[in-house]
């Protein structure tokens, strides 16, 4: 799919490139599809031992889902086709995080939202040194989806509601930390990985040889700078998210170092971090990623089409103001009921093709 995806294969190894660089290769709907096909291609075909995700262009791995187009579509009134999109991303992440043959994504640069939805599914997550990961949904009233509520599951509650709730935006050592990548390499052995990658997809034994390579080139990450604030926050009460947004703003007073945190918590939107709080408990009880898609989908149907995410991404994406006007500008209890409704347990949505 030229200027879009580009897909090869260096011997055994099939390759999957993220070929839209003027938008930091934002995921389309075509480029979904493009993958989801792929990899159902790969998964029959015995010639293809392995798969790598990489996206090209200085600066990142992939910016996300395009939620420009999915907002278009919200403000002209075509609802079964946003819903498509978002059903068809959710599907990928999915389909990678249960695919039956390794597969490696070396995130550079920029990595958020849509971006950590492909890396962060992958069987082995390579972050280069100097890489950025996010997910800033709350600042464009939406909320963190892609599946990534089941990775951070993982991890300590004081770092993952944090992390997802604010939207910062951390380095690979919080990555590790986060449990969104496995290991930190050199951004000038990337190549050098590539051709290794390859090689060991070619061997008797490719995934011992994978995990030998990626145990030579592994780097020491550095140390973390956001998750050990974060972990000042374990004695917090996380069950109710005014609670925990004002119990942030409370220690920011104190501890200097929470103050971004705080800063950034008080300028997201309120039904964003509705959602994103209860999405990610749900998550803690639920065992499998499918099951935190289907909660995804959901949410993404109900957000999609309330006031802040058309407001949300005209002020970050569009106008680039950063002044978003949130409606309703608080802790609303008919969208939280909405929202507790959503993540709870029900039958699957299925999105118009």
């Amino acid at each position: 799919m030229a200027g879009r995806i580009e897909i090869a294969r260096d011997g055994r190894l099939g390759i999957i490139t993220l070929d839209r660089p003027e938008a930091i290769n934002a995921l389309d709907r075509a480029m979904i599809r493009a993958i989801t096909e792929t990899l159902e291609t790969w998964r029959y075909d015995d010639t293809i031992t392995m798969g790598l995700f990489v996206g090209n262009g200085p600066r990142g791995f992939c910016a996300g889902g395009d939620v420009r187009a999915a907002r278009e579509m919200v403000l002209a009134g075509q609802l079964a086709a946003s819903d498509a999109f978002f059903a068809d991303e959710y599907a990928m992440n999915g389909l990678i995080a249960a695919f039956p043959k390794p597969l490696v994504s070396i995130a550079h640069g920029i990595t958020m939202g849509g971006g950590i939805g492909i890396s962060g599914h992958c069987r082995y997550r390579v972050a280069v040194q100097g890489s950025r990961f996010a997910m800033p949904e709350s600042a464009i009233g939406f909320v963190c989806d892609v599946g990534v509520n089941a990775i951070l599951a993982q991890a300590p509650v004081e770092r993952a509601l944090p992390f997802l709730l604010s939207g910062i935006t951390v380095g690979p050592a919080d990555a590790l930390a986060l449990g969104l990548a496995d290991l930190v390499i050199a951004a000038d052995r990337v190549e050098a990985l590539r051709a290794g990658i390859a090689a060991s997809a070619a061997a008797a034994h490719p995934e011992d040889n994978l995990r030998a390579l990626l145990g030579a080139e592994e780097i020491a990450a550095g140390d973390a700078q956001f998750c050990p604030i974060a972990d000042r926050l374990a004695g917090l009460p996380w069950d109710n998210v005014e609670e925990v947004v004002a119990a942030i703003t409370a220690a920011a007073e104190a501890d200097p170092d929470l103050r971004l945190l705080a800063q950034l918590l008080a300028t997201r939107s309120p039904t964003s971090l509705m959602a994103i709080h209860a999405s990610q408990l749900a998550a803690r009880r639920l065992p499998t990623v499918g099951e935190v898609l289907e909660i995804d989908l959901r949410l993404a149907h109900l957000l999609s089409r309330l006031p802040d995410f058309a407001e949300g991404v005209r002020a970050v994406l569009v106008d680039k103001d950063q002044r978003p006007a949130w409606s309703p500008p608080g802790f609303d209890p008919g969208i939280d009921a909405q929202i507790r409704a959503a993540v709870a347990p029900s039958q699957s949505l299925r999105a118009s093709p």
